[in-house]
């Protein structure tokens, strides 16, 4: 059993193996390389760029911060299939709670219908919602995930920058 370099997640078969790690899907490893490249910045400008975002508007509703990385978690399950998972959204604290919201409801009505692993994970996401609701981030200073979506994203922009300066090959 392996585990992703970048999301962590354990997984058994295949996967994209490269310098930077072992990752489980083309995605994981687009965004690990990309975390990667970001490690060779200014650590004073990705800070500075975490704390404008941290501190700007929110992507969601253009309301005022704190912007943050919220998870929701959600369940869904058919018979003997259940299917669960966490996914972040930078948001304020009122759309990420609104979100959550939303998924912890859904969960309570998709969630229960498969054995075993419905009627386990669904009170589990639930759980999961709530204290996310409650708690969450930190509004007084930006979370890990936050500067980690910040490095991708500048890494990103470096490289798309970089790749239309170069000259086409015809």
């Amino acid at each position: 059993m392996a585990s992703c370099t970048y999301c962590n997640s354990f997984f058994l078969f295949g996967g994209q193996r490269d310098e930077t790690g072992h990752y489980c899907n083309q995605q994981c490893q687009d965004a690990g390389n990309l975390l990667s490249i970001s490690y060779q910045f200014d650590p004073n400008e990705i800070a500075g760029l975490v704390q404008e975002v941290h501190q700007g508007s929110c992507p969601k509703c253009g309301g005022q911060g704190p912007v943050d990385v919220h998870q929701a978690h959600r369940v869904w399950s058919a018979l003997i299939m259940t299917s669960w998972n966490s996914s972040p959204e930078m948001s304020c604290k009122g759309c990420a709670v609104k979100r959550q919201l939303g998924a912890a409801l859904l969960d309570g009505v998709v969630g229960w219908w498969g054995f075993p692993w419905g009627l386990i994970m669904t009170p589990v996401q639930i759980v999961r919602n709530v204290v996310d609701m409650i708690g969450g981030p930190k509004a007084s200073q930006p979370s890990s995930m936050l500067e980690r979506i910040v490095r991708i994203q500048s890494a990103a922009h470096v490289v798309q920058a970089s790749q239309s300066a170069q000259p086409a090959n015809g």
